[in-house]
């Protein structure tokens, strides 16, 4: 035989050998007459959740609106006599007070008129003193007395005219507040109704908006309104109108807020988000990742229940952002199901984990 054959029948002899030796040692599992011991319930298969405990709080609601801020008071102040502008009291941008004079018209002889009518008026009056001392003695007619006493009234109503004309020369602030726009400079010829300048009022605004009819019936007058203006700053108001018929093509309902700013900061004119603030209400606040859709496509949450099973409920949304939510409609505290909730079906046994224990 050659040496090959030789080494394969040995290799052969000490498999067989190492094969006996295995068996003899009873390394080989026998059965067992018995069943083996019981393992504890929560290990057939009653899964593991994670949770966490919450309790709801106060949270005061807001409702949101696109509005638009304007001025409190706006007068086009115009001409009401035609004239030359002789001057020019405020520039723009000029802050004045109620009566102040603005710009002065020329006067083109109506001076004249108020001088002619006080003379008149006088020559009437003793006119009409003589023929009632006349009268008294029978010796003129009460047609004649009667005749002055017109003439005179005549004669005063023409002197208010031109005293008011006079008066139109110089037109006067009807409120305090700013010179937003001036029309007209010095020299130029102007014409009854003529714009002369924009007088506003800035501080304070109103802020306008539109409330959707499911919630009009949280809006009153006199709650408290935070207005955001796009460049970030905020103002304080208060609801002072809220219409009782909606508009016919939006079916919304339009609301004023009374703004104050007592800064005078630049905001007329601009848009601005409006939160009215509605009445508070006990809310949980919860990580959107924790939200869940229903069968009906509503919002939920799950939890764990009084007895261990998993619980499904409905909830309000009141404010979401990226942050977390503000919902109602759960009970006063749960253990919020925070991991294994999508291995669980509602009504399942679990068995609940502290998250904090479970850190631990």
């Amino acid at each position: 035989m050659t040496k090959a054959k030789l080494g394969s029948i040995g290799l052969s002899f000490l498999v067989l050998a190492l094969l006996v030796v295995w068996m003899a040692t009873g390394n080989v599992r026998e059965a067992r007459d018995e069943a083996p011991d019981a393992q504890p319930e929560q290990d057939k298969g009653v899964p593991s959740v994670q949770v966490d405990m919450l309790r709801d709080r106060p949270y005061q609601p807001g409702l949101m609106v696109q509005g638009q801020l304007a001025p409190w008071r706006t007068v086009i102040i115009g001409a009401r006599v035609a004239g030359t502008v002789d001057e020019l009291m405020v520039e723009q941008g000029a802050r004045v007070e109620e009566g102040d004079v603005l710009l002065r018209l020329s006067e083109d002889g109506r001076g004249a008129a108020v001088v002619q009518w006080q003379s008149r008026i006088r020559k009437l009056e003793a006119d009409l003193s003589a023929a009632q001392q006349l009268r008294a003695r029978d010796l003129t007619s009460e047609s004649e007395v009667l005749t002055l006493q017109s003439e005179l009234s005549a004669a005063k109503a023409e002197l208010a005219r031109a005293r008011l004309v006079m008066e139109n020369l110089t037109p006067r602030a009807p409120f305090d507040g700013t010179v937003n726009r001036r029309d007209v400079d010095l020299g130029d010829l102007v014409q009854v109704g003529t714009p002369l300048l924009e007088l506003v009022r800035i501080d304070r605004l109103k802020a306008a908006g539109q409330i959707p009819q499911q919630s009009v019936g949280s809006v009153e007058e006199g709650q408290k309104v935070t207005i955001r203006t796009l460049d970030g700053d905020t103002l304080e108001g208060r609801v002072s109108f809220v219409a009782s018929a909606a508009d016919r093509e939006t079916r919304s309902f339009a609301v004023e807020v009374t703004v104050e700013n007592p800064e005078r900061k630049r905001v007329a004119g601009g848009s601005a988000t409006l939160r009215i603030a509605l009445p508070e209400v006990r809310a949980m606040f919860i990580s959107p990742a924790y939200l869940s859709l229903g069968d009906d496509g509503r919002p939920g949450v799950r939890y764990v229940g009084e007895n261990n099973e998993v619980v499904f409920t409905t909830v309000k949304l009141l404010n979401v952002t990226t942050d977390g939510a503000w919902v109602t409609g759960l009970p006063e505290e749960i253990r919020l199901i925070t991991r294994g909730a999508g291995f669980v079906s509602i009504g399942q046994q679990v068995r609940p984990v502290n998250r904090d224990s479970d850190r631990g």
